[in-house]
């Protein structure tokens, strides 16, 4: 499947035209190697970092979906590798001291 479509597919990117733009301008990493191309094949078993929003997500894709569908289904095929916690030392201090 297309990095493209993958990225559409599993509700990473709003339009297919934004996740075109994200993988030819260079945004993304397969398995550590920066793409530069939209139609480059992604299979199971590879791990893609993606810039979303203000973040950087690294996922593991588990399987391919058939269809965008649901965000629950969306999110069935993929595995977040980074955790997405905040690191102690960047996170806000209370002032209840």
């Amino acid at each position: 499947m297309r990095v493209d479509k993958l990225l559409w597919f599993l509700r990473l990117a709003r339009t297919r035209p934004v996740a075109q733009a994200m993988a030819e301008e260079g945004h993304i990493r397969l398995n550590g190697r920066r793409i530069d191309r939209s139609h480059q094949k992604i299979a199971p078993g590879d791990v893609l970092t993606v810039p979303i929003a203000a973040e950087v997500r690294v996922i593991e894709v588990l399987s391919l979906p058939v269809r965008r569908g649901p965000s629950s289904e969306a999110q069935a095929c993929y595995r977040v590798l980074d955790g997405g916690a905040a690191l102690p030392i960047a996170a806000p201090h209370s002032n209840d001291a």
